[in-house]
């Protein structure tokens, strides 16, 4: 008789990651289709590129199922897995220390035309303009609808600090769409 992985919770499937290969694998595949949309989303909004997004979402997997192994509890399963991406994410933005000069972000949005796919396009390239620690925080609370408490707890700051990052954050996004929305207006 076939097991309904699906009716296991996160910390029933992570305790079966630790058993026979089989169980293992049914359970893996349960996180895998639970998660995996949710953590590749969050490392293309993080990383910005799609070659690198998938580079890191391939290797989120791998290092989780890795660590599963030794694991006995896991109280926040997406909260690890998120985490486990932003520490790839940071360690990949420190070694390709990628910049975007602002000027050629500003030649594209001065261009007339623009509908709302473009306009999504223009937001997503905005977030990448942001600092890593704005950008973040912005990706966890509007993209990913996570609180500020837990938004914290990813980040390792204060609840306090993860609401000044967000509220930063859209400041920034709009100072740099500002030049599109004003031809909009026109």
């Amino acid at each position: 008789m076939a097991i309904d992985y699906g009716k296991y919770n996160d910390a029933d499937l992570v305790k079966e990651l630790a058993g026979d290969k089989e169980h293992s694998e049914h359970a893996f595949s349960e996180i895998y289709s639970r998660y995996s949309q949710r953590i590749y989303a969050y490392c293309l909004r993080i990383m910005g590129h799609q070659e690198d997004a998938q580079d890191i979402f391939q290797e989120v997997f791998v290092k989780f199922y890795n660590m599963a192994q030794t694991l006995n509890y896991v109280e926040n399963l997406p909260g690890l897995l998120i985490t486990i991406s932003r520490n790839l994410c940071l360690n990949l933005k420190r070694d390709l220390k990628l910049n975007t000069k602002i000027e050629d972000f500003n030649l594209v949005i001065y261009d007339k035309g623009y509908d709302n796919k473009e306009l999504l396009q223009l937001i997503s390239r905005a977030l990448v303009l942001l600092d890593f620690e704005y950008r973040e925080v912005f990706i966890l609370r509007q993209y990913h609808g996570l609180s500020y408490l837990e938004i914290a707890k990813i980040i390792g700051e204060s609840e306090s600090t993860a609401r000044n990052r967000a509220w930063r954050a859209k400041e920034k996004i709009k100072d740099i769409l500002s030049p599109y929305l004003a031809d909009l207006s026109k």
